[in-house]
């Protein structure tokens, strides 16, 4: 039985601040690289396939509702098989801090201290994390909550500042690329989502009210896709798709561009003010589901013990990939594509089929919590 819980509200802020960060500062430049214009609309079939990622990990965790993917994987095959999903998992979240770190790094570095050496932004994410996680998923579900009101403020300041050179004559032709073109290049967005799906497989059974996961998990994605969708549109109409495409944090040279009159002329130090609880929301909730993947391979009693070799380790790997700008933007676009969308469509897929075998396990467990 999960002692900690956290609301559904919380649950949501966190979907949204899981996705945010990464999928307007670097996402949208990649896909720009692939299909200019249509950057928006790849953006676009990327929610709609987050959503069904999403679905999918929620119904697979209400086979078990009171163990998450590594509890369940272990419910289904035996110990061994739940440390090798453990382990697989360990990996993702491994992989997943070097696409944060470099989302938050080159947010800061590039664009705010670039006098600053590297290993200050990875030591101030590492220190600030791993702070928020001894305080409890509690802790950090609230700070998600006020990063989600940091989300809207800065969307709402952007459409004001970006309006007045906005052209809407920069979005056509719509589909100037081919359908099946835009729908392969949401597979950028995509290892977005598949973060946020893999942290619900983790922290779900965490969540109050199973009877309205699917709700909150599919608002969750929605309210997450409209804020980074306008992003992309908004870059498109102001900047010109072939602009952002030669940026590795298009958004902020798309602050650069907003203006409110004689007041609001530096944007990027109103961005770097809300968009850091997001990325930070990143950051934390990477090490928190990765102390849970070390927790269950070793077979620990609480993860917090795991919480710092953990940090430990993924913040390495993400001061690795960010130190060369090439290294990171070719991890980010080939290997992290590759490793996110197998692991997050393949776990939930193969728990999906076990507990079709193994239904009757799944009914004696779940006789067993009540």
């Amino acid at each position: 039985m999960q002692k900690v819980r956290i609301s559904n509200g919380m649950f949501m802020a966190l979907i949204i601040n899981m996705v945010y960060a990464k999928a307007i500062g670097l996402t949208q430049g990649s896909i720009a690289r692939e299909v200019g214009g249509d950057m928006w609309i790849s953006t676009f079939f990327s929610s709609i396939q987050g959503c069904l990622m999403m679905l999918l990990t929620i119904y697979v965790i209400r086979q078990s509702p009171e163990s998450n993917i590594l509890g369940q994987s272990e419910l289904l095959l035996g110990k061994w098989f739940g440390k090798i999903i453990s382990l697989i998992l360990f990996l993702f979240f491994v992989g997943a801090a070097g696409a944060v770190y470099t989302t938050f790094v080159y947010h800061l570095k590039d664009y705010f201290l670039p006098e600053a050496p590297t290993i200050i932004f990875v030591i101030a994410g590492f220190i600030i994390a791993v702070f928020a996680l001894y305080h409890g998923i509690e802790v950090i579900g609230r700070m998600a909550l006020i990063g989600v009101f940091s989300i809207l403020m800065l969307n709402i300041l952007i459409i004001f500042g970006s309006i007045r050179d906005f052209d809407i004559r920069e979005l056509m032709p719509l589909f100037q690329y081919g359908v099946l073109p835009d729908l392969w290049a949401s597979r950028h967005n995509n290892t977005d989502w598949a973060m946020a799906t893999m942290m619900a497989a983790v922290i779900l059974p965490m969540v109050k009210e199973k009877n309205t996961w699917k709700r909150s998990g599919a608002l969750g994605i929605v309210l997450g896709g409209a804020f980074v969708i306008i992003w992309p549109i908004l870059e498109t109409g102001v900047l010109t798709a072939e602009v952002a495409g030669q940026y590795i944090v298009s958004c902020m040279q798309m602050a650069r561009s907003a203006q409110i009159g004689l007041f609001f002329h530096r944007y990027e130090m109103i961005m770097i003010a809300f968009f850091s609880l997001s990325a930070l929301t990143q950051i934390i909730m990477t090490f928190f589901c990765a102390a849970v993947s070390i927790q269950n391979l070793i077979g620990m009693k609480s993860h917090k013990p795991a919480i710092l070799p953990a940090s430990l380790i993924l913040s390495g790997f993400g001061y690795w990939v960010v130190l060369d700008h090439h290294r990171a933007i070719d991890y980010i676009e080939t290997y992290w594509v590759t490793l996110a969308m197998s692991i997050a469509i393949g776990i939930p897929l193969m728990v999906l089929v076990l507990g079709f075998i193994f239904r009757k396990k799944l009914k004696q467990s779940k006789s067993a919590s009540m």
